[in-house]
């Protein structure tokens, strides 16, 4: 009986040692072609990157980096092709759709809407877009959808999720659609800063990554001037010192110049959009290190395409006027050294388009490197994010996408990406 015992005794020992063992990682090998060094802003020639699981192990000269790799290596051949990291856009709704602009979006349900999301995750993830910040979505669907993903119920980028922004009784942030006999507020909707204080607590509780404020009106929301101001001076700094101290960055929504500089002095961590921004708050922009997440990509599209989609005509009024001035002062905020990180306002316009961004911030006054920068390191840096993703460097995520020319001379390449890696798994591959 001893005897059998200590054999019954051996074999579940040896089973749950090899219960306990991790399987075996995987190893891949990248060569390519041209790969751009986005924190030092130079393209290298005949690299390699040697994956184990899903972080980059290695990188450099590909004969090096080669003779480091086990035999067993499994070898993605992109020595045609310009390899970069991952892009990141720090300005998406995945969870809305640009024809729900307007009254056709109150029929749409929050759970209608985390389906939305899921679709729009897969359709940014395959168009090489590895990390977004999602900033806005109603009943928390975006926690939902980036719980989901990261689970891998579901494929979709890293997300960096802000659940509802965060804004005033009739702003833009509110919900100004329905008559008043439905007393409805919308999800973030506080007034006084004992109020604020408690909504930013409790969108920290139920999971949000990151803080949304809405410190202007806008354009796609009724009755607000997209130039006013929305917070008191109070009720912004208790919103911004509150996240701050729960360890949530802060985006603000800003339009309007004073809205810019109110949220600037607040201490927010980045503008979004900053249609009517001025010298002044350019200046304190560079003063306090604010980044700016311009969003103007949209103008085009959102211009070519409102009758289609059925907008309200009193957004697009507003719009005539914020998009061509967004045009004009932004580029100046360019010229002027602020720091820029990518974003969209994917939702606006069709999520997977989200590269097309790029064109126009070269227009604006960028060099296509430094908006690859915008979308990687810069990017990275805003989330607080850079020991994770934007550069191809060792230990990051193995976050990496590939097209066939050289984004550095033209752009418009990222609008076709040919190879898009996550976390060291192949999405795309043409």
């Amino acid at each position: 009986m001893r005897k059998i015992l200590t054999l019954v005794s051996s074999f579940i020992l040896i089973c749950g040692s090899l219960l306990a063992q991790s399987p075996p990682k995987q190893i891949l090998l990248i060569k390519a072609g041209r790969l751009i060094d986005v924190r030092a802003g130079r393209v290298l020639s005949d690299q390699a990157i040697l994956i184990e699981g899903d972080r980059i192990k290695e990188v450099g000269p590909s004969a090096t980096v080669s003779s480091h790799a086990p035999s067993s290596a499994r070898v993605i051949d992109l020595s045609s092709s310009t390899v970069l990291p991952g892009l990141i856009d720090c300005h998406t709704h995945l969870t809305y759709e640009p024809q729900h602009n307007g009254y056709t979006g109150l029929g749409i349900s929050i759970p209608r809407e985390a389906l939305y999301g899921a679709k729009n995750a897969r359709v940014t993830l395959e168009a090489g877009f590895t990390t977004v910040r999602n900033v806005g979505a109603n009943g928390f669907a975006d926690i939902a959808l980036r719980d989901a993903i990261n689970a891998g119920d579901v494929p979709g980028p890293r997300v960096d999720a802000s659940g509802p922004a965060i804004g005033v009784t009739g702003g833009h942030c509110d919900e100004s659609l329905l008559a008043p006999e439905f007393h409805h507020k919308a999800d973030g909707v506080a007034d006084g800063v004992p109020a604020l204080m408690a909504k930013t607590r409790e969108i920290a509780k139920y999971g949000a990554d990151c803080i949304k404020i809405c410190a202007s009106g806008g354009v796609l929301s009724k009755g607000d001037s997209p130039e006013a101001l929305q917070f008191s001076d109070e009720e912004i700094r208790a919103v911004v010192t509150e996240a701050h101290r729960l360890g949530r960055k802060v985006a603000a929504h800003a339009h309007g110049a004073a809205g810019i500089k109110q949220a600037v002095m607040a201490g927010v961590d980045s503008i979004e959009h900053a249609s009517f921004i001025d010298d002044e708050a350019i200046r304190l922009m560079k003063e306090k290190g604010t980044y700016l997440v311009p969003t103007i990509y949209l103008g085009d599209w959102f211009m070519e395409n409102y009758a289609r989609i059925g907008v309200p005509d009193f957004m697009v009024e507003k719009a005539k006027v914020v998009m061509p001035a967004a045009r004009r002062n932004i580029g100046r905020a360019f010229k002027a050294g602020v720091k820029v990180a990518f974003g969209t306002d994917a939702a606006v316009y069709p999520h997977g388009l989200n590269a097309h961004e790029f064109a126009v911030m070269v227009r604006l006054g960028l060099t296509p490197m430094q908006s690859i920068q915008a979308a990687t390191v810069n990017a990275a840096d805003l989330l607080g994010w850079s020991d994770r993703v934007g550069s191809i460097e060792a230990g990051r995520f193995a976050d990496i996408i590939a097209v066939s020319g050289d984004p550095t001379t033209d752009v418009t390449t990222l609008e076709h990406v040919s190879f898009v890696m996550k976390g060291g798994w192949v999405v795309v591959k043409q």
